[in-house]
């Protein structure tokens, strides 16, 4: 007997973020095509490679992507706006709807689809747009080149498939259009069975459907006859089994008319889903397979293989010879690569503690291995357990003083001590804001100069005076330019940080860093969450004297403290998984309440405190809801009551659909939110109207995310817009987010033009009032 293992994706960037790179220099012109294809196609071959030399029965292909892979399904089924189909098919067009295109040369300036979170995690798709007159056709085979790809380098390989009924749910309807994405089901139907036929004639066996809106709370009159109208189509293509993948959470309610859909396995979490188990062994027929998620694909810790080979145990004696596989809850893709190049950088105990993608592949397969023969993997097996019962005993977990803090709360550190309205009124007076008060979001460009200086320093070759010096020289030349550009409320840029999460882990006890931990959030965009492993507290101030130093530099107008808030931090870490994520949450909160008060009482009079992943960290399901948004608010509270009421705190919000969360935004008494707005065609302006909102509010003018220039007009008639919805008084102009990973250029033309925008607006007020 065997076992089959896999894992149901690998990360695509590489071990040293090859693809980054090699993206990157496509699009700076420094690369070519052919050379973009051959870079990937290597780097493909290399993650086969290390799967099968791990122990894998089957790799799974094409979830490799240049940018996203909900694009790259979108983009293969023809679902390409008409503002793109200007452009020559391929890569142009394909990285025009990832990031816009502004080429004056060939008369494009076209903006990117709309930007939102994957699920609960921190990596991001690009949405599709469908429009009523939307013709559907197979626009690329990628999927199938990579099969053959895999089998031509002797792989067992499997394909994976985003579903259609997943690719339509995740979709939007495009303006001027009103037909639902999923009324186009039945002509998006045949795209599908056009690509399957080419997998089948190609000689594909098994296909990884991946359909994991099956773990959403899911309406069964409208769903269930989609999935059943969507796989009896499939169906009727000979030769090939599909697997029905779901991730991230339970099936729930969704199981058992799932198991009965015409597919031939079913993927279950068994890790985030784990309840799942006992209803999947009665609701999954007995000729069915059943993909046993038991390696955790989003976190980084080692797992527990004596807990795991129990379960895995049990569904093989439940089920018939062959029907079990093993594999990861869900695709790798958020694991850093491997832990190979840590060796040296973290201690050994904690080395010890981890697993990384390269890791888990070993995990995977010697379970599968374990369930036949235990014993040809007892040292593997002993070594696990060693390790896992040296984190659970480490004296470095637990900070009774931590502890005791948080439990010793009384509900009057949730508070501020007057309401929104008496503050707003000492704000205004302190502040001496004009209407439309402009700002940023808080970083700047993080040029090749700031960057290099970094490494300087981290290698020795810069001191720790000149890397200061550096610093201050680059923050008083950000804010000197706001001054100028007639910004009203400054920043410093935030040059001394790599990342919004990691700068503070860095001063807060209870973190380590990686080296190499890096992960995709979007595109080429990758992120080095840290590592939470015990009870968190700050040793010492983290901002105060870089923002002590910025105001300094701007004598007239105040300079924000920026600081990053609990659940974000939280969200974009790996978390110790041996207490609830609220009292990690609440841990954290303690110590940016600690750094709040501290910039206050250092003359900074605006202070941020950023929760761009308070919406992503929502759970999956509704009925879970409550106590998340419960202990969300708290923490951010928690967080940022300790000052006076003159004091002005913003929070900022990131892509995100925010009508489900609005109720609990305004439980978090801030005084202003910036939040991202033009990506997402004004969708906001629906929650504003649904719930309202008193409180101060900056809807971002223009994305970040694209290289492209915002017009005057443009952001102008977006501000017009905002102002039949919010009062003047409450109005504020931004851009969507912060600016770090744009060059300075862009971002010099784009500010100028917002602040255009308010000073007009402050005109036409002026004229009216």
């Amino acid at each position: 007997m065997s076992i089959k293992s896999t894992v149901l994706g690998f990360p695509r960037m590489g071990s040293d973020r090859q693809l980054k790179k090699l993206v990157e220099s496509f699009w700076a012109g420094k690369v070519s095509e052919q050379e973009l294809v051959e870079g990937s196609k290597k780097l493909r071959a290399d993650h086969w490679a290390l799967q099968k030399q791990h122990g894998l029965t089957e790799v799974p292909v094409s979830d490799f992507s240049y940018y996203d892979h909900v694009l790259d399904a979108a983009y293969a089924a023809g679902i390409i706006p008409e503002r793109y189909q200007q452009l020559d098919a391929g890569t142009q067009a394909y990285f025009a709807m990832a990031r816009g295109l502004q080429d004056k040369s060939i008369g494009a300036d076209v903006p990117s689809l709309e930007m939102k979170k994957w699920f609960d995690t921190n990596y991001h798709f690009m949405v599709p747009e469908i429009a009523d007159n939307q013709k559907f056709a197979l626009h690329s085979t990628k999927v199938v080149d990579e099969f053959k790809e895999a089998r031509a380098l002797g792989y067992a390989a499997r394909p994976v498939v985003l579903g259609p009924v997943t690719l339509l749910a995740l979709s939007k309807t495009a303006k001027g259009s009103t037909a639902t994405p999923l009324s186009h089901l039945a002509r998006l139907l045949p795209v599908y069975v056009e690509l399957l036929g080419q997998l089948a004639a190609a000689g594909a066996e098994w296909v990884q459907m991946d359909e994991p809106v099956l773990a959403l709370d899911l309406d069964a009159s409208v769903y269930r006859p989609a999935f059943e109208q969507a796989y009896g189509e499939l169906a009727k293509i000979g030769g090939l089994k599909y697997l029905l993948t779901s991730y991230f959470d339970r099936l729930g309610d969704n199981l058992a008319w799932a198991a009965a859909l015409p597919v031939h396995g079913i993927h279950l979490d068994l890790v985030r889903g784990a309840s799942d188990l006992d209803a999947a062994l009665a609701a999954v027929p007995a000729d069915k397979v059943i993909s046993a998620g038991l390696i955790n694909g989003r976190n980084i810790w080692k797992a527990n293989l004596d807990k795991q080979l129990a379960v895995l145990v049990k569904l093989i004696k439940a089920r018939a010879a062959g029907t079990v596989w093993v594999s990861s809850s869900c695709s790798l893709l958020h694991s850093p690569h491997s832990l190979a190049p840590e060796a040296g950088h973290l201690d050994a105990e904690t080395l010890g503690w981890l697993s990384f993608a390269e890791e888990k592949l070993e995990e995977v397969a010697v379970l599968a291995a374990a369930a036949v023969d235990v014993a040809s993997v007892q040292a593997q097996l002993q070594d696990n357990a060693s390790k896992v019962a040296s984190r659970q005993a480490s004296e470095r977990i637990t900070r009774p003083a931590v502890q005791q803090r948080l439990a010793a709360l009384d509900r009057s550190f949730y508070t501020r001590k007057a309401a929104f309205p008496a503050r707003q009124q000492l704000q205004r007076a302190a502040l001496k804001l004009p209407v439309f008060p402009t700002t940023t979001i808080g970083s700047f460009p993080q040029t090749a100069e700031v960057r290099k200086a970094r490494a300087q320093f981290r290698k020795g070759a810069l001191s720790k005076q000149e890397y200061a010096q550096f610093l201050d020289d680059e923050t008083r030349k950000c804010i000197e330019w706001q001054d100028q550009a007639g910004l009203d409320v400054l920043v410093h840029g935030e040059f001394e940080r790599t990342d919004m999460v990691e700068f503070f882990g860095e001063h807060l006890e209870g973190f380590v860093f990686t080296k190499k931990g890096w992960v995709q959030s979007y595109g080429s965009r990758c992120v080095k969450p840290p590592v939470i492993y015990g009870d968190v507290s700050r040793p010492h101030a983290m901002t105060v004297d870089v923002a002590r130093f910025a105001q300094s530099c701007s004598p007239r107008k105040p300079v924000k403290g920026m600081l990053t808030g609990p659940v974000t931090i939280l969200q974009w870490s790996f978390v110790r998984d041996d207490q609830p994520r609220a009292t990690t949450a609440g841990q954290i909160a303690l110590a940016i309440r600690d750094e709040v008060v501290d910039l206050e009482a250092a003359g900074i009079r605006v202070i941020q405190v950023d929760e761009p992943a308070i919406r992503e960290g929502l759970p999956l399901r509704k009925s879970d809801y409550d106590a998340y948004l419960a202990w969300s608010v708290d923490v951010f509270r928690l967080a940022t009551t300790g000052v006076a009421d003159q004091t002005q705190i913003h929070t900022h919000f990131c892509y995100s659909d925010f009508n489900e969360i609005f109720t609990a935004i305004k439980s978090l008494d801030a005084d202003v939110i910036t939040i991202e707005n033009s990506k997402s065609d004004l969708k906001l302006l629906g929650a504003l109207e649904t719930h309202g909102y008193a409180a101060e509010i900056g809807p971002g003018l223009y994305d970040i995310h694209s290289p492209r220039v915002p017009s005057v007009a443009e952001m102008a008639a977006r501000f017009a817009a905002l102002q039949k919805y919010i009062p003047a008084e409450n109005l504020w102009a931004n851009p969507d987010c912060g600016l770090k990973t744009r060059g300075w250029p862009e971002v010099k033309e784009s500010l100028q033009n917002l602040v255009a925008v308010a000073v007009a607006a402050r005109s036409q007020y002026a004229a009216k009032n």
